[in-house]
């Protein structure tokens, strides 16, 4: 009986997932549907771009510069005992323009921003907003979801590059802590090593990471559960799943291009 329970509740959990991956696959159609279609709502989407992007550039600014210099530290004494201190500020960038830079600032997006959409959906929902503005004849989609991905999916690649500038400024500040590296100097090594196929690459992956962030904060938010429970069940679940989804978008990422370079 106990075996049969068991295989019963794996059996639901399996359905369950991939009725979620039914649901999210019909929202992400509905998306690209409803965004080529006019009206295209600017002035909504310039409004959350400065409520996605411009108010989360302080928290990414704050990681992106504590990120460069705490990297540089630690990378100093394991280059000093190999004699190859003068590599620092290129290694350190290589690592931020690559890797680093994009998944933390997508991470603390998704945390930010994911968490946010979700729970705002979910609080519309939860008060009848979302109804209300059909039967105003307004698309609730178009306006609360398609704006959002949207302006995720744009402000997110913007954000990666002001958190990966100064986070090289960052391991600047990280080599002058114990050494003497002119600005001129450490940006000259900087950008001599830097190719085109370090920054390509790590750009375009970042549309992907906004995307998917917008998309998984607007899925869990437009279809939550009533109540208040299920505003802060959106949220976190927002946060969890995007988080997740940007690992794996970036696991990709590195595949496809190694299998290039």
């Amino acid at each position: 009986m106990e075996l049969a329970s068991i295989e019963n509740n794996n059996f639901k959990s399996l359905k369950g997932f991939f009725n979620e991956v039914a649901r999210l696959t019909r929202f992400t159609s509905r998306f690209f549907k409803e965004a080529i279609k006019p009206p295209y709502e600017i002035s909504t989407i310039v409004k959350q771009s400065y409520s996605l992007g411009y108010k989360s550039f302080p928290l990414v600014a704050i990681t992106g510069f504590i990120m460069g210099l705490v990297l540089t530290i630690q990378s100093r004494p394991t280059l000093a005992d190999f004699g190859a201190v003068s590599w620092l500020p290129a290694m350190v960038a290589i690592s931020i323009i690559r890797e680093i830079g994009p998944v933390i600032a997508a991470l603390i997006f998704a945390g930010k921003v994911g968490s946010g959409i979700g729970a705002e959906l979910a609080s519309m929902k939860e008060t009848e907003q979302i109804d209300a503005m059909e039967v105003s004849g307004i698309n609730p989609f178009k306006y609360l979801v398609v704006t959002r991905i949207v302006s995720a999916t744009l402000m997110l690649p913007v954000l990666v590059i002001a958190a990966d500038a100064i986070s090289l400024y960052g391991a600047y500040i990280g080599c002058n802590l114990q050494g003497d590296v002119n600005f001129h100097l450490f940006f000259l090594q900087v950008f001599q090593k830097l190719a085109f196929s370090d920054i390509f690459p790590a750009f375009i992956k970042t549309f992907f990471f906004g995307f998917f962030v917008g998309l998984i904060g607007c899925y869990k938010g437009y279809y939550a559960n009533k109540g208040t429970e299920g505003v802060g069940a959106a949220a976190n679940s927002a946060v969890v799943i995007a988080s997740l989804a940007v690992f794996i978008l970036d696991m990709i990422a590195v595949q496809i291009t190694s299998m290039f370079n």
